[in-house]
């Protein structure tokens, strides 16, 4: 198909758990959805999002690894160059818009900056100065009503990505059957105006896809004073960090706390569900709202030729989601952690014991693992060992 000379772009964010992906699989499997590149960005060195993201013939997945906000802006024009390039080489199907689905810790600040600049054709600021001109569309941001609240209030990330939105859509709401849900949800609305008032709040279960995602005029003077200062220190950092990478070309910001730790746990043999439902509930237990999420692909013993997608954020698990078949040709258990203030070794040392069914080490985990996971693992290994006994 022949690009047009307009592609709009669409931001897709929202905090860790807050159905990111389930949004996407829903807007992607819509009979009317046509033409629609995807961008997904993931905080972590082992690619599982584009596992669970729908593959269709006018639908071109991009995996990113890393935090695009994490390095400079150029990063998603050169991502949407390559898709370009793979359009004109033949390569993929041509696109008509772009959707690029946010690492959950994403900043939207220099992305919406890196698609708000005016195409000059030449210098820094094109975003390609020999194809479509991209332009920023709109950004959608996802509040899980049931951890949201408390990702704004501990999380810079999750206020951030509310402030630029332009449409925030309220997930989970079909999780409760409580009768005072309307009113909290009514509640919740009025706190997220106050955070936000240019934006229209909407009901997951009442959302229409085809405005969702359907091009309209996003400007950044509307989302307020607070996000015209961001990008105003975003345009900042970003020359700086020019300078910088003229004199050290592997210059690049991190702009996460600086305890917030991400790892993979890959497992080349079939596991255990029972052992390891065991171990995701050990682990929740001992470290609470330190365990910021957990997501992966997993291979069981029952069967080995339908995998399990999991997902759990902080003290919540949603239940397991069988494939019909593996996505990809790799069939091993991969499994994504992102934690605040937790290394990474006493959780691998949990894992492999009680998978394994092994004895544990206590001096050795405790040794490496932050002060406050310490004690409430050590509360929680004793249990292990009962369970293990049990299982044998």
């Amino acid at each position: 198909m022949a690009m047009p000379d307009r592609i709009p772009v669409f931001l897709l964010s929202g905090f860790l758990g807050s159905g990111k992906s389930t949004l996407l699989n829903a807007f992607l499997s819509d009979s009317s959805v046509q033409d629609t590149a995807v961008i997904i960005n993931e905080f972590g060195d082992v690619p599982v999002d584009h596992l669970l993201v729908r593959q269709g013939e006018t639908t071109i997945s991009q995996v990113s690894t890393g935090c695009l906000c994490c390095s400079d802006t150029t990063d998603i024009r050169k991502t949407l160059d390559d898709l370009q390039s793979a359009v004109r080489e033949g390569l993929a199907a041509g696109f008509t818009r772009v959707i690029v689905e946010m690492s959950g810790l994403g900043d939207p600040a220099p992305l919406v900056n890196a698609l708000s600049v005016e195409r000059t054709g030449t210098g820094h600021s094109a975003l390609k100065p020999k194809g479509p001109e991209f332009f920023l569309a709109g950004v959608v941001t996802l509040f899980d009503i049931l951890e949201g609240a408390a990702s704004v209030e501990n999380h810079f990330e999750a206020l951030k990505q509310i402030a630029f939105a332009d449409r925030i859509v309220l997930t989970k709401t079909d999780l409760s059957v409580s009768p005072e849900q309307p009113r909290q949800i009514e509640l919740m609305s009025q706190e997220l105006r106050a955070l936000n008032a240019s934006a229209d709040i909407i009901d997951r279960r009442q959302a229409d896809f085809s405005t969702l995602f359907s091009p309209r005029p996003y400007a950044a003077i509307d989302q307020g004073e607070d996000v015209i200062g961001w990008l105003a220190l975003e345009t900042a950092l970003t020359h700086e960090a020019g300078r910088e990478t003229r004199a050290d070309q592997n210059s690049g910001v991190s702009r996460h706390g600086s305890g917030i730790r991400t790892f993979s746990i890959v497992s080349e043999t079939p596991l255990s569900e029972e052992r390891f439902h065991r171990f995701l509930s050990l682990l929740q237990s001992s470290a609470g709202q330190r365990l910021l999420r957990v997501k992966g692909i997993i291979a069981s013993e029952d069967q080995p030729e339908k995998p399990l997608i999991v997902h759990a954020v902080q003290h919540s698990v949603s239940d397991p989601v069988r494939l019909p078949e593996w996505p990809d040709g790799d069939r091993r258990t991969r499994l994504v952690f992102i934690m605040d203030g937790v290394d990474p070794e006493p959780v691998r040392a949990l894992f492999i014991a009680v998978i394994n069914a092994a004895p544990v080490s206590l001096t050795a985990i405790c040794k490496n693992a932050g002060q406050t996971f310490a004690s409430a693992f050590l509360r929680t290994v004793s249990n292990l060992t009962r369970l293990s006994r049990r299982s044998q």
